[in-house]
């Protein structure tokens, strides 16, 4: 393949697949593409250690050496146009093309804004990239008040860091709970309560109207009540948008995110997609989705490596998902969606427990705080395919692990019979 294979994003998903591609011997070109002008970062410490510690400096996904020592071109601030993919070439906003054999969209995702009065205001910001957090830093250090719109991880991840920091935090969400797509109700209300202890204001059910400031700057959000909320600056995270407009233009089936089958393909065969911006059909529960996060990323990553390559594996990672929110560990393993019973394991009130999703005599996922043990066993669990009985679980660590080597040790005679 003379043109080699383009990723266009440079995020998780898009440095692992350049990664993956050469450590399974993949010897074309590999050019990278970012809309950034920055190394490759992480992204989930932008939202807690970054954004509090005016020196914190990004940490990079890889160093600058291993692009270079891996024949991997890395291409900084660079825009596309257009996808031709008929003629499989990228149109560049610099009127330059780029063409390529093999072609990976990383794109991501992009934070929702709402059409809120108020809100071109500077001081209105939301967190996707590191130029988001050295702006939200260095806002918090002129504010006292800090209002977020949004109970879902990053926003809650921000009120807990800049609490911590000494701001005072409101966190506003538009339905009854926190955290409503993405956990228990259990966790939320724990999650909510550990948040209040240390000075969040949280408010549910409650919208915003508008949003007011002075000299172009905002001053307060007003919520559909009439309530002012005094706010130097007001952090959006009202979830996120996949960035699908470039496939959709090409002619790419999209779906909720570019839609792909079990090996990353995209409706083009020549084109792949990863990440946030790709939704499947999960093998785990059969139903489709679109998952936000690093580990999704980066398995999807090397399996779209592994198709280029000619293998034709499917896509059978087992999701695991985690977000540090103040004292709160949290880890995550399965789709619980579906659930109709749970196991508690551990003590709530000691800020160490974990749950146990259950549809039927089924486990569907393990939902742990500040339990690193029971989510790394769930992992093990789930991917071998082992279901332990609620009454199993209820035994408590050692009981599981006995009763999941047992089922490994018999796994081997029932294929054989």
């Amino acid at each position: 393949m003379k043109n080699g294979v383009v990723i266009v994003g440079a995020g998780h998903a898009g440095v692992q697949a350049a990664a993956s591609l050469r450590e399974d011997g993949y010897d074309g070109p590999v050019i990278l593409i970012s809309d950034e002008d920055e190394l490759p970062y992480h992204k989930p410490p932008l939202s807690k250690t970054f954004i509090k510690d005016q020196e914190a400096k990004p940490q990079p996904l890889r160093g600058e050496a291993f692009y270079t020592g891996s024949a991997i071109d890395y291409r900084p601030g660079v825009c596309i146009d257009r996808i031709d993919a008929g003629g499989r070439r990228l149109e560049l906003s610099d009127g330059a093309t780029l063409p390529f054999d093999r072609l990976i969209l990383a794109t991501g995702s992009r934070p929702r804004i709402p059409s809120l009065p108020g809100s071109d205001f500077s001081g209105v910001v939301s967190l996707r990239s590191l130029a988001d957090a050295r702006l939200i830093r260095e806002l918090s250090a002129q504010s006292e008040d800090v209002v977020i719109l949004g109970g879902g991880f990053i926003g809650l991840e921000i009120a807990a860091t800049l609490t911590a920091a000494g701001r005072k935090v409101t966190v506003v969400e538009a339905v009854d709970r926190l955290l409503g797509r993405a956990v228990a109700p259990i966790i939320a209300s724990h999650v909510r309560q550990r948040l209040e202890a240390t000075g969040v204001r949280i408010l549910s059910g409650i919208t915003i109207a508008r949003l007011e400031g002075g000299n172009g700057h905002v001053s307060a959000a007003i919520t559909a009540s009439g309530e002012r909320l005094p706010a130097q600056m007001v952090i959006i995270g009202i979830g996120v948008v996949p960035n699908v407009e470039l496939a959709q233009a090409a002619g790419i089936t999209v779906a909720n995110g570019i839609r792909v089958d079990q090996q990353m393909r995209t409706s083009v065969p020549e084109i792949l997609a990863i990440g946030d911006a790709a939704s499947y059909r999960h093998w785990l529960t059969g139903g489709d989705v679109r998952l936000e996060s690093v580990q999704n990323a980066t398995d999807q990553a090397r399996l779209a490596a592994r198709t280029i390559l000619g293998h034709a594996d499917a896509f059978t990672a087992v999701p695991w998902f985690w977000s540090d929110i103040g004292d709160i560990k949290l880890q995550m393993v399965g789709l619980i969606s579906g659930g109709d019973s749970h196991v508690v394991l551990g003590d709530v009130n000691e800020n160490r427990f974990s749950i146990y999703h259950y549809a039927g005599n089924r486990l569907l996922g393990i939902e742990s705080v500040n339990r690193p043990g029971d989510h790394m066993l769930g992992r093990k669990m789930l991917g071998a395919g082992f279901s332990p009985t609620p009454q199993t679980v209820a035994t408590g660590p050692d009981g599981l692990k006995a009763a999941l080597a047992a089922f490994q040790q018999e796994e081997p005679v029932r294929a054989a019979e």
